[in-house]
């Protein structure tokens, strides 16, 4: 493989902790119209996907057929921007650490992301990540036509940078839809991280390059 000049990370569950918030609040909407489903349910069929389509699909495979997926979707926003009001956000150990490590090499740091631009943009403004500053850029659902697990964001992220090689390219993120989108992009580097939506299990079905407990390990992984 060659040198890696861009990482493109996944925010929540991958580089940012809101204790699934995203997907509890689906959840709940989801209830608001009969639907009872499990957290675990929620994960399986909505991690890392645009928040719409997450939802579609949570219905579509529950055989739920009587409910508007964009009415649910609606109801998801409005409850969404409530429960951030007042979420406690962190980032994830080691997670500022590998940025700056990376930066020092020379390679590109680009966070992407199922949410739209001002979900995302409330996750950074309580971390205080500023891009060209902690993160050279913040793609999201919003500037794509088609989310995850399409490549894009990746392809987005790319163009951006002027980088034309995408084995050249590391995609890491909590869930399959993320590997999938990695491998779509056709990226030098496949990462799945335990720190969020799915397991081990569940990450490995999409076989990545490699499975980490979290981001804090990747840096001596990739520069050992």
């Amino acid at each position: 493989m060659k040198k890696i000049q861009l990482a493109v990370f996944d925010m929540a569950g991958t580089t940012v902790n809101e204790d699934n918030v995203v997907y509890k609040t689906v959840r709940a909407a989801l209830a608001k119209y009969g639907v009872e489903v499990s957290l675990n349910t929620v994960l399986e069929f909505g991690a890392g996907k645009e928040k719409f389509k997450a939802i579609a699909d949570i219905l579509k495979e529950t055989r739920i057929e009587n409910v508007d997926p964009n009415a649910v979707f609606q109801e998801f926003k409005k409850m969404l921007e409530e429960a951030y009001a007042n979420l406690n956000v962190t980032t994830y150990d080691g997670v500022e650490e590998l940025f700056k490590i990376l930066k020092s090499k020379g390679v590109k740091v680009v966070l992407n992301t199922g949410y739209d631009q001002k979900t995302a943009q409330s996750l950074l403004n309580k971390l205080g990540w500023v891009p060209g500053e902690h993160i050279d850029a913040l793609i999201t659902a919003d500037d794509v036509v088609k989310g995850r697990p399409s490549s894009e964001m990746i392809d987005k992220a790319m163009e951006m940078f002027k980088i034309t090689e995408s084995e050249n390219v590391l995609k890491a993120g909590d869930s399959v839809i993320d590997i999938e989108e990695g491998k779509n992009a056709n990226c030098g580097w496949t990462v799945g991280v335990l720190t969020g939506a799915q397991t081990r299990q569940q990450l490995a079905t999409a076989e990545p390059t490699l499975i980490l407990d979290s981001l804090a390990n990747l840096a001596e992984t990739l520069f050992p």
